[in-house]
């Protein structure tokens, strides 16, 4: 069996004070017995399960609603201060007690249920169990607290534990982190250092293919520029040839202008002149060693003759 031991104030003597036992056997809702007394005189009386559903149908309530508002007033009494009201009225012509109990509300209150109370012929028994009671639940209270101490210590040691464990952690995190650091250092030079080397064998190899277009440019233009040249020398020697032959008469007209002239000497001068006028002036040095040549061949004709 459960019981609750709670203390109110009744509203028609607000100074009096009263202690209110409840005890059921599994729940409030299947009835519940009270025990009320002022430590002088005590009063007893039961509620059952059948007068439960009936004040919840006169007060048009679900039955597990109207189960829930006896608990917070019977039970949870002082918890629920200013929230209940309750009413004591003593008849000692008839030994009974009448007793109520009512929700406050904004506007009013409401009658949540009444009951007549007997008087206890010996109510120093009923203080007797309430006083047991109250101690018993004082030593369940005790072991409760010890067992909640020592769960306590055991919650401290293992959070003393959790915070060492949490620093070596933590350290441990920091180092990582550092050594991390240090290798992502390392890593990112080494990136920086390959990307800087590989960026100037990029401009070596632009410089050269620069230097090597540059020079195959240059080496194209020589040749176009020798080719010219070749085919300039052959046609100019070409020109020179026929110039040459043009301008030279045969040997026999050699010969007679030769025996029928009166100075040979002035004759040369002469073929110069007419010569470097119409010859090239590329090729009047040839032509004058020609002719020169030419005339002493002549002349050692005519005097061996």
């Amino acid at each position: 069996m459960e019981k609750t031991l709670i203390r109110i104030h009744p509203v028609s003597d607000p100074e009096a004070e009263y202690f209110l036992q409840v005890s059921w056997e599994k729940d409030i809702s299947s009835g519940f017995g009270i025990i009320l007394t002022d430590g002088e005189y005590a009063w007893t009386g039961t509620v059952s399960e059948a007068e439960i559903s009936r004040e919840a149908a006169d007060m048009e309530m679900n039955r597990e609603k109207y189960v829930e508002e006896l608990k917070k007033a019977l039970i949870f009494g002082e918890e629920s201060a200013g929230k209940y009201n309750f009413t004591v009225s003593v008849d000692e012509e008839n030994a009974q007690c009448h007793f109520s109990y009512e929700r406050n509300l904004k506007d009013g209150s409401f009658r949540l249920g009444s009951l007549k109370l007997q008087k206890v012929s010996h109510p120093a028994d009923v203080v007797k169990e309430l006083i047991g009671y109250c101690l018993d639940c004082l030593g369940g209270l005790q072991v409760k607290n010890e067992h909640l101490q020592k769960e306590n210590e055991r919650l401290f040691c293992d959070l003393s534990d959790v915070e060492k464990r949490l620093e070596k952690c933590v350290e441990a995190k920091e180092e990582l982190e550092a050594d991390l650091y240090n290798r992502f250092v390392l890593v990112l030079n080494e990136k920086k250092t390959k990307i800087r080397n590989l960026q100037k064998l990029l401009n070596e190899a632009k410089e050269l293919a620069v230097d090597t277009q540059c020079t195959r440019d240059s080496i194209a233009t020589t040749q176009m520029a020798t080719e010219k040249e070749d085919d300039y020398d052959g046609s100019t020697e070409e020109e020179s040839e026929n110039l040459i032959q043009s301008s030279l008469p045969s040997a026999p007209e050699r010969r007679d202008s030769l025996l029928g002239s009166p100075d040979v000497i002035s004759t040369a001068p002469r073929r110069k002149r007419r010569q470097r006028t119409m010859n090239p002036a590329g090729t009047e040095a040839k032509i004058a060693t020609y002719e020169t040549e030419m005339l002493a061949k002549e002349n050692r004709t005519i005097f061996s003759s």
